[in-house]
């Protein structure tokens, strides 16, 4: 038998516990307590998160992308495979032993992304960044929990709720795009979402390519401005 081997640990912000690497064999993967966080073998939800955005974004010029939590890199990947090089992309990751993580043994997962020149990590809370913006994406994707309830840290209710989300919608472009990874679905959230003004779209994926059990992403769409009815009229 193959025994797990504790690569590091890191202390989350807040009285969050310990994130744990460890190594498998070949695999790796990431625990608070006795959850696994993400595995090296699970990465089609991820995935999924940043084609599904992606797509909806295909004629869009230069791009611009928030993606809260760097993780194992499989959104920050596929977002890139996706995305033309006018496109920029901000990785905001509060753990600074997640970003050593992925520069060392973690590495090969992360081939040479971290050095794409559309990338950028920035070592912070998301909802900080989130917070900070004003018409400023066209997509934030959030995968820092396990769904709409803070897993990781109680300071990502925030994430969730309706200051939140009128935050990040603000954040965004018109026709931009907050897109949530979830473990499982949350009928609540997805009303929340809706009265927060976004068009909401619930997506059910696979967490493997094509098995494994269902995950859940939304993809909440902030609609064009209204336009003024004196200047839609007809002179």
């Amino acid at each position: 038998m193959i025994p797990r081997v504790l690569v590091g640990t890191a202390e989350m912000p807040d009285g969050g516990g310990e994130m744990r690497l460890l190594r498998h064999g070949d695999d790796f993967s990431i625990m608070l307590g006795r959850i696994e966080l993400m595995n090296s073998r699970i990465s089609g939800s991820e995935e999924a998160l940043a084609a599904l955005t992606c797509a909806r974004l295909a004629t869009r010029p230069g791009p611009r992308l928030l993606i809260g939590g760097l993780g194992m890199g499989f959104t920050l990947r596929a977002a890139l495979a996706q995305t033309g090089k006018d496109a920029a992309l901000v990785v905001a990751e509060l753990v600074p032993a997640v970003v050593a993580w992925a520069h060392g043994p973690l590495a090969p997962l992360f081939g040479d992304s971290l050095t794409d020149p559309r990338v950028t990590i920035v070592e912070d809370d998301v909802g900080a960044l989130i917070r900070s913006a004003r018409n400023g994406y066209d997509a934030i994707l959030l995968d820092v929990d396990n769904g709409p309830d803070a897993l990781t840290r109680r300071a990502n209710d925030w994430l969730y709720a309706a200051k939140g989300l009128e935050a990040a919608r603000s954040a965004l472009r018109p026709r931009g795009i907050l897109a949530i990874w979830s473990a499982y679905p949350d009928r609540p959230f997805a009303e929340r979402l809706r009265r927060a003004r976004f068009v909401v779209e619930e997506i059910k994926v696979r967490a493997r390519q094509g098995r494994g059990a269902h995950h859940i992403i939304w993809l909440a769409t902030k609609p064009e401005p209204a336009r003024d009815k004196g200047q839609s009229m007809r002179r």
